[in-house]
């Protein structure tokens, strides 16, 4: 059944907003009425004196430190970004409901921003008006390890889930990224993958229930939402349908002990003979060894200084050291692993490894936030699924040293990704593709030249590669948003220019998005340059 709702009987106030606020003057009238109004309308359903404390406007002394705080992709943080009119901090679930409610009386923009990781800036940045909901208060954790279950709330990181987690048990873990300040909002609706993808695949292979609040300001869980809009909310991305509050969680065991290790190899080292026989192992191997490999451009110091591409293979196996040294003895000589170059841990201990933090690290490290730790970026992907020819990767090498500083990792699939269907879930990249790709450009530089020179390198690189990937089409993962691949102009609904990057998401996925967004949201109210358009019926 539906959870009840104190705002399912507020249509009057609704009424007199929509009055005072015709929509087609809304858009002139100054950022302090707009406020007032919207502040007017949280009143007749928040009982609280202290309501300033979780609505900023931009005058506000905090709105900036808030808005900054959570910005991870410093492109978007310039005098001329455009920025939310007002900034809603919930700290309950009533809070949302009535900020939705409000927002979309008076045809106001909602753009929601758990962890600020969209790399596309779409959770803080609009060209319409818009107010922002942050949830970073909304970061409650409640772990059940007899049961092996958790409920997490959207605005809750990585970083801390695997630290409750590791709270209560030191054998039980979940599958998400690597990134310990990633919002588990975003993360999860977009699919969740990490380094035990091909043992229990994706987070969303992993979620029981949800909550969520829809259009009309209704929470609403797997029972009342249905069975379609479930679907959708793992992998389809959740800012398309309405506001993610929280995932129930099913986890997963992890043994007692695990290894990593990381082995690099220069091109005079034999690295491009390692990445052909990478692409023969690393997605058929055991399920339970997953092997990145990232590709950097470098200058080599060993002996005459020259350009060269650097192969870095980052393992994670859910076993010891001796098991994984002779496995990849038989399976991957070519990466001549000794045991001295692994390191046995606790799962947790691999979660901060893998994280980069400095050995020995507590895992309390993962309850930093890093905020106003936003760098310059950008990142594209693709999804390969033949193995690329050693005459290939040796053409792809001379094109990256060209280019000089845009790197890629090649993340393998198979194993546990091979055995769930394309449409168990609205993510459909399964069966079929050997790895995925993510291009990165990072920089340290503000202004324009340093941005158009970072992106048009990835740019360059990614059409350079257009031989050894997906085709037709050409595939990409929402949650390495790019919006070079398709952009939604028309008020940001129109079915047509949707189906250009909505295709590459989700292939065959889309059209049964596209109809479920048109069932829960008709009015297209969660709207972004890449959301879910709806059907013109």
């Amino acid at each position: 059944m539906e959870k009840p709702s104190p705002l399912a009987t507020i249509m009057l106030p609704i009424v007199i907003v929509l009055l005072l606020s015709p929509h087609a003057s809304y858009a002139a009238q100054a950022t302090e009425s707009v406020y007032e109004t919207f502040v007017d309308c949280l009143r007749n359903y928040i009982n609280s004196p202290n309501i300033s404390n979780i609505v900023f406007a931009q005058t506000n002394s905090s709105y900036s430190s808030i808005l900054r705080a959570y910005i991870r992709n410093a492109r978007f943080n310039t005098t001329s970004s455009p920025k939310p009119l007002i900034i809603v901090a919930p700290v309950q679930e009533s809070h949302v409901q009535t900020a939705v409610i409000c927002a979309e009386s008076i045809d106001m923009q909602i753009k929601t921003r758990s962890g600020g990781h969209d790399f596309e800036g779409l959770s803080y940045i609009s060209d319409e008006p818009f107010i922002m909901l942050d949830m970073f208060n909304l970061r409650n954790i409640t772990v059940d390890a007899q049961n092996k279950v958790a409920v997490v709330q959207a605005g809750a990181t990585l970083g801390e889930l695997y630290y409750r987690i590791w709270e209560k048990s030191d054998v039980l873990g979940f599958p998400a990224g690597v990134c310990h300040t990633v919002g588990v909002g975003g993360h999860f609706s977009g699919g969740g993958y990490g380094n035990m993808m091909r043992k229990y695949g994706l987070s969303i292979d992993h979620i029981s229930d949800a909550q969520i609040v829809d259009v009309k300001g209704r929470i609403l869980n797997k029972e009342s939402m249905g069975e379609d809009l479930f679907w959708a909310i793992r992998g389809g991305g959740g800012a398309s349908f309405g506001v993610i509050l929280s995932y129930t969680i099913k986890l997963v065991p992890v043994p007692e002990v695990v290894t990593v290790f990381q082995v690099e190899k220069t091109l005079e080292q034999n690295a491009t003979d390692l990445v052909v026989q990478w692409q023969q192992v690393a997605p058929y191997t055991d399920e339970r060894l997953f092997m990145r490999l990232q590709l950097h451009p470098m200058i080599s110091n060993v002996g005459e200084r020259h350009k060269t591409v650097r192969a870095a293979v980052m393992t994670m196996f859910l076993g010891g050291a001796e098991e994984l040294v002779s496995l990849l003895d038989k399976k991957f000589p070519t990466l001549g692993l000794k045991k001295e170059n692994c390191i046995e841990m606790s799962w947790i201990e691999s979660v901060v490894w893998w994280d980069s933090f400095p050995n020995g690290a507590h895992p309390e490290a993962l309850l930093g936030r890093n905020l106003n730790s936003a760098k310059f970026l950008k990142r594209k992907s693709d999804y390969v699924k033949d193995p690329i020819s050693k005459d290939g990767l040796e053409w792809i090498w001379k094109r990256m040293i060209e280019l000089g500083q845009t790197g890629m990792a090649f993340n393998p699939y198979g194993g546990r990704m091979n055995e769930i269907s394309a449409n168990a879930t609205a993510f459909p990249h399964r069966a079929g593709n050997l790895f995925k790709i993510e291009y990165s450009a990072n920089w340290e530089e503000p202004g324009g030249s340093a941005e158009k020179n970072f992106t048009t390198q990835i740019r360059r690189l990614h059409s350079y590669m257009t031989p050894f990937v997906s085709k037709n089409p050409r595939r990409a993962f929402l949650n390495y948003r790019d919006l070079d691949i398709g952009i939604n102009h028309h008020d940001n609904n129109s079915y047509q220019e949707g189906e250009v990057y909505g295709f590459k998401y989700f292939d065959d996925n889309f059209y049964r998005l596209a109809k479920i967004k048109t069932e829960v949201d008709p009015g297209n109210y969660f709207r972004n340059e890449q959301s879910i358009p709806t059907l013109k019926l």
